[in-house]
């Protein structure tokens, strides 16, 4: 099988928007007393297709997004959506995390938990129906979506690999 490489090379031209996943706030525990970090998960996305996330980690919470968002500029995708939702049902895992994407028909809104719908809503998908099972931990839900997202392929490259027209692709 040809493996694809959706990244995305420049940010330049791109309008994203960030949106905060979660926030996991650690202690240290020293003989001075306690220190406080914060590890931040964020979604950018340009409700076009392109998604990337990133962790940051900081003393301070609007730092710890800040970095989250420049890592998650760092390495954006491109997601093929096809009328509002997904070309094709999708099973993704990662860590124990395991993620189950189907697209759905118009008017049918984004079905999905917490982590996973911050993802969806990033690139523009307004219908889709989503389950995830497993492990709940926002970070490996986000990195589950996006690697299943990541292996979508889109109706015309489907159509092109295996040398048939995209009417054939949908018709059988």
């Amino acid at each position: 099988m040809v493996k694809k490489n959706n990244r995305v090379k420049t940010t330049s031209d791109i309008e994203l928007k960030d949106r905060l996943v979660a926030i996991n706030r650690t202690t240290k525990v020293t003989k001075g007393g306690r220190t406080f970090t914060f590890a931040a998960i964020v979604v950018v996305g340009d409700g076009n297709g392109i998604i990337g996330y990133g962790l940051g980690k900081a003393n301070e919470v609007t730092t710890a997004i800040s970095k989250g968002v420049e890592m998650a500029k760092k390495n954006l995708i491109k997601v093929p959506v096809h009328n509002g939702t997904i070309p094709h049902e999708q099973v993704a895992k990662f860590g124990g995390s395991r993620v189950i994407m189907m697209p759905a028909s118009a008017g049918t809104g984004v079905k999905a938990g917490g982590a996973m719908r911050a993802v969806f809503e990033s690139i523009g998908v307004t219908d889709v129906i989503c389950k995830s099972k497993g492990s709940s931990n926002p970070h490996n839900l986000v990195k589950a979506t996006i690697k299943g997202l990541d292996e979508m392929r889109d109706p015309m490259t489907v159509a092109h690999y295996r040398g048939i027209s995209v009417e054939k692709v949908f018709n059988g």
